[in-house]
């Protein structure tokens, strides 16, 4: 094995021609030999070099549409051979092998022939079977062969060889034969995922086969002594992975967090009337519709002004001028919207720091699975995509909540399913008024909603807090009558609430005893 291995020969079969032009200038102006297929050798031909057929080398002709043509001695036995191993070179010159110095591969388009919604027997066709086959022969030889699998690395191929005289430096075959591997396995992961999911319909299949692409090198994880990257998954990505940052500084590993759960959250407003969402450290601190957006922004701040500072904010509709203008008033890290007017971004390019996004608001009822890494393992389950519509809902006291109520009852409920457990929801006329987060004892997040309820009350001047005649939602079920009765106490007049506490009944009394109306959905709404 040495250092720099001059090239010679090399093989190309790709189905991706761009950057070959370049390419196989370079690759000829240094002497290099070139062996092709199908429609890369037409492609060189076209482009005016010699090129033998890769039949030509094995002395059997394409076979089975193709399915059958590199699957052969005089290919892998090029690619594979050790140079600096007696036995190999004897073996090559009894079978009349010649060394293969470059293979240049990628790979039958497979996602994208999935991501167009093809006929079946057209994705099977896409599974590359050959050039994976190559693209390992040519990895593991790495000490003598060069691996090439996407033309983003044509540029720095093409000055190596330039640098080096026709030849490659060990270092960037190995770099080469890294980022091949890591192909072929993403390559495999495409097509075990489309049999287990699309075509065999599982859910959790006994190998879930998961092949990530780093987007990002982040400034840093959650703290700035952790470190961090976004990764996509293959074949597109959508929500905030998938955003259109106009301005601002880099997005940081908190920033994409929190906005991914504002662009969750508005998302279920989707299609309706102007909607917005404040979020701060992964929960909501204020939410609402209104008849505009800037009239919905307004709403939503003054349910928790001071947690809002430095928040996220998420909107339903394109921006307009008065809604940024209203936004400008206090620091904002992001704000992200489907749009943005001239006037919109006009007030925004004021605010240097401030991360405008552009995303299309995802369905809400999406299906998907979500993974947690334990010690030692992985959690997974399916997407929190349950929604509650009102006939499902059983009313379990005496008194049935008024239209306005269930409205709100509703609104609320949305919301809570977003808020950390144990999650307490007030709301009233559309409008979050108290929201308790994350705390251990649902009676506290009852009264924390309530106590965040008083003091907005008191910044914003009103004779009395919002949650005197709201509604509340919690995203579990009542253990005790102790948390209803707080959110009574809070001037709260109805209920949401999963139901199956072994002391429902207790709960239902003393609704009852404080004439609520109390609906149970069935359905509950943990987020850790």
């Amino acid at each position: 094995m040495t250092d720099l291995v001059p090239i010679r020969r090399a093989l190309l079969s790709v189905s991706d021609k761009s950057g070959l032009e370049p390419l196989a200038a370079a690759l000829v102006a240094h002497g290099v030999a070139l062996v092709s297929t199908g429609g890369t050798s037409a492609a060189l031909r076209a482009l005016g070099h010699d090129v033998m057929d890769v039949a030509e080398l094995t002395g059997s002709p394409e076979m089975m549409d193709g399915r059958v043509k590199t699957l052969h001695p005089r290919v892998h036995g090029g690619l594979l051979a050790l140079r600096d191993d007696e036995d190999h070179v004897a073996a090559m010159q009894a079978h009349g092998i010649a060394p293969i110095d470059l293979a240049v591969i990628n790979l039958y388009p497979f996602a994208a022939t999935v991501a167009k919604g093809a006929p079946r027997a057209d994705i099977i066709e896409n599974i590359d079977i050959g050039g994976p086959a190559m693209v390992r022969s040519s990895a593991k030889n790495h000490d003598h062969v060069a691996i090439l699998t996407s033309p983003d690395q044509y540029p720095a191929f093409i000055a190596a060889l330039a640098a080096n005289a026709g030849a490659t430096p060990l270092a960037m075959r190995r770099t080469l034969a890294a980022a091949a591997f890591a192909h072929t396995a993403a390559y495999d992961a495409a097509v075990a995922s489309w049999f287990a999911f699309a075509d065999q319909g599982e859910m959790f299949p006994a190998v879930l086969p998961i092949a990530l692409t780093r987007q990002d090198m982040l400034r840093y994880g959650e703290n700035p002594h952790q470190q961090a990257a976004l990764y996509l998954p293959q074949g597109g990505s959508h929500g905030i992975a998938a955003a259109r940052q106009l301005q601002g500084k880099e997005l940081s590993y908190n920033n994409l967090n929190d906005a991914d759960g504002a662009l969750d959250l508005i998302a279920e407003w989707r299609g309706s009337g102007p909607a917005c969402a404040i979020i701060k450290h992964a929960n909501p601190c204020g939410v609402a519709t209104g008849s505009s957006l800037v009239d919905a922004y307004e709403a939503a701040f003054a349910c928790d002004p001071v947690s809002a500072f430095g928040g996220i904010i998420a909107v339903n509709q394109p921006l307009d001028g008065p809604t940024a203008e209203a936004i400008s008033r206090i620091f904002t890290e992001v704000v992200i919207a489907p749009g943005a007017d001239d006037d919109a971004r006009a007030v925004f390019a004021a605010k240097k720091n401030l991360r405008l996004l552009l995303a299309d608001l995802p369905d809400p009822r999406r299906p998907g699975l979500m993974l947690r890494p334990i010690s030692g393992g992985m959690l997974v389950q399916s997407r929190d995509n349950g929604a509650v519509l009102r006939a499902a809902c059983q009313v379990v006291t005496k008194r049935a909540p008024t239209e306005a109520e269930w409205a709100d009852l509703l609104f609320a409920w949305t919301v809570a399913r977003h808020v950390k457990s144990n999650a307490i929801v007030y709301a009233q006329g559309g409008a979050t008024a108290g929201i308790g987060a994350g705390q251990m004892s649902r009676l506290d997040s009852t009264r924390i909603a309530a106590r965040k309820a008083i003091d907005a009350a008191e910044a914003a001047g009103w004779p009395q807090p919002r949650t005197i005649g709201s509604c509340v939602a919690s995203d579990a079920f009542f253990p005790f009558a102790d948390g209803l009765i707080a959110a009574a106490e809070a001037g709260a007049t109805a209920i949401i609430q999963p139901g199956g506490s072994i002391r429902d009944r207790d709960v239902i009394a003393a609704a009852d005893e404080r004439g609520l109306a109390m609906v149970f959905t069935g359905m509950r709404h943990f987020r850790h």
